[in-house]
């Protein structure tokens, strides 16, 4: 009944006046916001998701706000339909005026995989990156900038939810260990593997839904790396567009994992690119969801290339390097030889594999390669005059690894020093008053992206979910000192944990506590001069521990 009610509804010069005058507008918007506790997260996303469609014309809006009462009026509602008035002319007052699209800044999020920390052109190291540079230029590099996990999975659920992976149940790898010995599944055994089922709890909520209540359209082009199943893939989790792999690492030309066939569109798995070079695809894609939204609504573009991780084929001589264009690889100087013999591969006996000097050079071409496609990205921003309104947000999602150079750090990939979380990280946002050129030293984490980011957008969080990060944006701007004063890591039996400048790290039998301001790469052991700040930065850890065990319980790994 209330679809043809709203279906016969007068759109009339009259009535979308009245609905969009300025008095009207504050008061019923005002009380309606304050009155969207009654409503679930979906229903207020259902809700807000009006401004999707600003600048849209009145037979579209009809449709929409049929669509919308359907979503956020059930009947169970008491005086859903009251509820309602001040809502329908709240979505009318700023579809007609487009008041969303003319403020709202775009965003742009570009994660590399397995960047090192000294790997960016202006360095000075010898990688070529005009692209990075560029944004480092026109925006603010972070140096004391960490991700939460020193490793790809765990990394990417903490900033896409802004909650530790202890919070968030994502606190280790979703993968399989039997290709690591050489292993090439069938069909049938891959699909009851933990690679294949295991999953983000559905709970979490990441980004591109907590955007979805502020209006944003969002695409995801590259490596997901939470879940394969239907239900934990992207278009699932909030997503409205989605080209890439859903694993953990593939070939970059086969688009395999080790032998299983791991790209999708949105929710289908596909082989229609098969032997294309995947950067190249995740900037075609990139590219075609620009053209459709820059300019005419408010998106979110997340681009988490896989370069410049090892490619993920069986085979040694490919499983060994990064594979990249040779038009990359011919822009460092010449190797000779590329390839050796191993007596002692990993799969065991002997094995051809790349060389040092290969491994480096294919590392840094790949590199080379992504920056490109960040460049047809970036010219394409420019060209449609939305790149001054778009926060660009860079960093790598783990310490470097392979060919990788983490000067001055120490340590890489999957460890607890410095150079396994401390990341290269760049932010361009000139309309939101981000200094241009500058280099910042604050301490902060992939983990204030979800704040920071609602902070910006004005998109609704849920008052009922912790929260690990801070909205950076003062501190960025040089105002504020960072809200973040201490950070803590955990994979198995290794530990990491910064309190100020005091860093402790447990990794077997190394490790120590160690001065960062004073000693950044981690040389000198503090731990005998310094027992008490020791007993300190772990009772901290200890609370934090407690802290992790006594948050509600998430799948996979959590036994509840």
């Amino acid at each position: 009944m209330l679809e043809k009610v709203v279906q016969t509804l007068p759109f009339t010069p009259a009535i979308a006046f009245y609905a969009s005058s300025p008095v009207w507008l504050f008061s019923f918007r005002y009380w309606f916001l304050l009155d969207l506790d009654h409503f679930s997260i979906d229903d207020r996303q259902g809700i807000l998701a009006t401004w999707k469609r600003v600048n849209a014309g009145f037979a579209d809006s009809r449709s929409f706000v049929r669509v919308t009462l359907s979503m956020v009026c059930p009947m169970h509602n008491q005086f859903w339909f009251l509820r309602m008035i001040p809502a329908v002319l709240f979505v009318l007052g700023v579809n007609l005026f487009g008041v969303v699209a003319a403020k709202s800044p775009n965003i742009v999020l570009i994660v590399s995989d397995d960047q090192g920390y000294n790997d960016l052109g202006l360095l000075g190291n010898g990688i070529i990156t005009p692209t990075l540079d560029r944004l480092a230029k026109e925006g603010t590099r972070l140096t004391n900038f960490y991700v939460a996990w020193p490793a790809c999975t765990p990394s990417r659920a903490a900033f896409l939810t802004g909650r530790y992976p202890q919070r968030n149940g994502i606190y280790d790898m979703i993968r399989n260990e039997a290709p690591d010995y050489g292993h090439r599944y069938t069909p049938a055994e891959y699909a009851v593997t933990f690679e294949r089922l295991g999953g983000m709890d559905l709970r979490e909520i990441i980004l591109p839904r907590m955007l979805k209540t502020a209006g944003y359209n969002s695409g995801m082009f590259g490596k997901w790396d939470l879940g394969s199943l239907r239900r934990f893939l992207p278009n699932a989790r909030g997503f409205d567009q989605f080209y890439g792999f859903v694993n953990t690492g593939i070939d970059y030309y086969t688009h395999e994992r080790y032998g299983v066939p791991s790209m999708y569109r949105n929710f289908s798995p596909t082989i229609e690119d098969k032997g294309v070079y995947c950067t190249d695809l995740f900037e075609r894609e990139a590219i075609r969801f620009l053209n459709s939204y820059a300019g005419k609504a408010p998106f979110f573009l997340y681009v988490p290339f896989n370069a410049p991780h090892n490619s993920s084929a069986l085979e040694p001589e490919i499983r060994s390097t990064v594979q990249a264009p040779g038009r990359f690889k011919s822009m460092y100087p010449p190797v000779d030889p590329e390839f050796r013999m191993s007596d002692k591969y990993r799969y065991g006996g002997a094995a051809r594999v790349a060389t040092a000097e290969t491994r480096r050079r294919d590392y840094r071409a790949a590199v080379t390669c992504m920056d490109a496609a960040i460049g047809k990205i970036v010219a394409l921003l420019e060209e449609k005059k939305q790149l001054d309104n778009t926060i660009i947000i860079f960093f790598s999602d783990n310490g470097g690894s392979g060919g990788a150079d983490n000067t001055p750090l120490k340590g890489r990939k999957g460890q607890m020093w410095e150079g396994g979380i401390r990341v290269p990280c760049i932010v361009r946002w000139p309309n939101g008053d981000i200094p241009a050129g500058a280099v910042n030293d604050a301490f902060l984490s992939s983990l204030e992206l979800f704040p920071s980011l609602a902070a910006a957008t004005g998109s609704l969080t849920r008052s009922d979910v912790v929260q690990d990060g801070f909205d950076w944006w003062d501190t960025l701007r040089r105002k504020t000192d960072s809200p973040r004063t201490e950070m803590f890591w955990k994979r198995k039996d290794t530990v990491g944990a910064r309190v100020g400048k005091w860093k402790w790290v447990q990794m077997g039998d190394a490790g120590g506590l160690f001065d960062l301001e004073a000693d950044v790469a981690e040389t000198r052991d503090l731990s005998e001069e310094k027992p008490e700040v020791l007993k300190m930065v772990k009772i901290r850890y200890q609370e934090w521990i407690d802290e992790m065990e006594a948050a509600p319980s998430r799948t996979p790994f959590r036994n509840f």
